[in-house]
């Protein structure tokens, strides 16, 4: 039988310095919404792509002592993951919202992240990015990624979208 823990290598060894983290976090402070910001991974392999992201949240929430997220989204991940002689528990389930990670830190502090798929086109991710992390967004996970419709050569907003359900138009 394997073991739960893996021990996974620091974080510099883990992503290559080509490879920039793909994430945008809403300012300190912000508390509207359903997300504290948005995260690209490259793979759906949460082991190997935590290390780099925990490096740069431990931050905000302090020391990273937990992190769920949803069983279907993610290839097999071990119960706890050993990053810089810190024990991290995963915790896997199935209602947590498919396209979210919550990484929870000392003193219950906790960030929510949306997650964009790792072959969404880099348009669309950084629309997303930039959209998830602005302090006044309150959109939902399914809101964020749902398709957006070119309007006049500009990605419309919801607003806009609504009216043109509703029977509006856009000349």
């Amino acid at each position: 039988m394997s073991s739960s823990t893996t021990l996974v290598p620091p974080p510099a060894a883990a992503e290559p310095s080509h490879h920039t983290l793909r994430l945008r976090l809403k300012p300190k402070g912000s508390l509207a919404g359903y997300v504290d910001g948005a995260w690209w991974p490259r793979s759906r392999d949460l082991a190997a792509e935590l290390p780099a992201l925990l490096a740069v949240l431990a931050i905000r929430p302090g020391t990273i002592e937990r992190i769920t997220y949803n069983l279907t989204t993610w290839t097999s991940v071990p119960r706890r993951l050993l990053i810089e002689g810190s024990a991290v528990r995963m915790e896997g389930f199935r209602s947590q919202p498919p396209c979210t990670v919550t990484v929870a830190g000392q003193g219950r502090q906790r960030l929510t992240l949306l997650i964009l798929p790792p072959d969404m086109p880099e348009a669309a991710a950084h629309e997303i990015l930039m959209r998830a992390a602005r302090r006044d967004n309150a959109d939902s996970p399914d809101t964020l990624l749902a398709p957006r419709r070119a309007v006049g050569g500009e990605l419309s907003d919801g607003a806009t979208e609504r009216w043109e359900v509703d029977g509006g138009r856009v000349r």
